[in-house]
């Protein structure tokens, strides 16, 4: 991620970590990443994974999707591209990102927050994905709705794939009965 866009994801991290009135060690205990990481990621700097962005979208209670929002380029990971194309303001939130595999990708996901779901359509390509237990293989033109609130996978053989990632979050009244 370049500068700029690093920069506005440090803000994005800051306003909603101070607006929860969490501090900075806790967040970063809670996340399970070391506080000065989480400080030069803040100060718009460090090469954040997508699992760790997840991590802290998790502890703050929000979506992937409110920490990039605004940040234009690609985040880069591990053979993997993933871009927010639109963040939902309804309830149910809805978010969609294009996102692109590279040939031989091996990526498990951990489990996003309780009630989220994923719906994977495959653009061009062939990937296998889904739950650890539920894996399908998809080419261009399929699609598989499963639950990420499970660990889950993204895999691809000698092609990559392209895909449209669409990630429900839990309904906030269902969410807040729950808790």
């Amino acid at each position: 991620m370049d500068e700029l866009n690093l920069v506005v994801l440090g803000r994005n991290l800051q306003q909603l970590r101070l607006a929860k009135g969490i501090s900075l060690s806790q967040l970063a205990s809670d996340a399970g990443i070391a506080k000065s990481n989480l400080s030069r990621l803040e100060n718009g700097s460090g090469n954040p994974t997508l699992d760790t962005i997840w991590r802290l979208a998790m502890q703050l209670d929000t979506s992937f999707g409110s920490l990039v929002d605004s940040v234009n380029t690609p985040i880069e990971d591990n053979g993997m591209q993933v871009q927010l194309i639109e963040r939902g303001t309804d309830d149910p939130q809805v978010d969609a990102y294009w996102m692109s595999c590279a040939p031989h990708t091996n990526k498990i996901s951990k489990a996003h927050s309780l009630g989220t779901v994923e719906t994977i359509s495959v653009i061009s390509g062939e990937i296998e994905t889904g739950e650890e237990n539920n894996i399908k293989h998809l080419a261009a033109g399929d699609f598989h709705r499963f639950p990420a609130d499970k660990s889950h996978v993204y895999r691809t053989t000698t092609a990559g794939a392209t895909l449209l990632v669409t990630i429900i979050y839990a309904n906030k009244e269902s969410a807040h009965e729950r808790k």
